[in-house]
């Protein structure tokens, strides 16, 4: 009697180049889809020999306790057209008016402001600081 056991081959797939080869593919995809932004619109920006950042005329602060100041001086919002109307006279063209708002004051009164700049004819400009924080 022949008992002998017969060698079974069990078929596999060695996957060790695989698996690098998978690991170089995964960081490659993460390294670039941290990079690829979609909702980036890419132009052409135009170049010049002189600054063309817009003339800031005046600047509008709305305090915690919203009261508001045009350049130094405090003014009632109801007078704030008044007011603002004899700075931008002086002006030839568009002008830019910079709003500068506390954390804590109310949206409301910006936004007032902001209307009463855009009835005049200038540019509200909302000015942001992120308070030193990434």
């Amino acid at each position: 009697m022949n008992i002998r056991k017969r060698l079974k081959t069990h078929p596999e797939v060695h996957t060790g180049a695989l698996n690098d080869i998978l690991f170089i593919l995964l960081l490659f995809f993460l390294i670039v889809s941290t990079l690829a932004n979609p909702n980036v619109i890419k132009v052409s920006n135009p170049k010049a020999k002189s600054d063309t950042k817009s003339k800031q005329t005046v600047v509008i602060t709305v305090d915690r306790d919203q009261n508001v100041y045009l350049a130094q001086k405090k003014v009632n919002i109801e007078d704030l057209e008044n007011d603002l109307k004899t700075y931008l006279e002086k002006e030839n063209d568009k002008p830019s008016v910079v709003i500068n708002g506390d954390s804590t004051a109310h949206l409301g009164t910006a936004i007032r402001v902001m209307q009463i700049i855009k009835k005049l004819g200038a540019t509200p400009v909302l000015a942001v600081d992120n308070g030193g924080q990434r």
